[in-house]
């Protein structure tokens, strides 16, 4: 039994047997009361907001400067030939071993 499992066992969302908990609620309790819906804003208002929040975001975050994104880009085409001219040598011996056994 892992911790999740014994954390659900704490918490009644799961029985004895591992299944799922049913809900223990009596008849006299009534169904849980659901809210009013709230008038939405204007499709416009809500665009509008949306990207002023993008933009809180965005402010928000720590963008690299320009060594780290060359240091970065480098590293990166660095490995990336590194692994191309790994895989054509892999590639032209293996063509070559087999074109040796059949004799072609």
């Amino acid at each position: 039994m892992n911790r999740q499992t014994k954390r659900m066992q704490r918490q009644d969302q799961l029985d004895a047997t591992g299944g799922p908990a049913t809900l223990r609620r009596s008849p006299a309790d009534p169904p849980p009361a659901r809210r009013p819906e709230e008038a939405k804003p204007p499709l416009p208002a809500r665009v509008a907001s949306y990207l002023g929040e993008v933009r809180g975001e965005l402010a928000k975050v720590l963008w690299p400067r320009r060594p780290e994104v060359v240091n970065y880009s480098t590293v990166v085409l660095t490995t990336l030939i590194l692994l191309a001219l790994l895989i054509f040598g892999l590639n032209y011996a293996f063509a070559k071993g087999v074109a040796y056994l059949f004799g072609s």
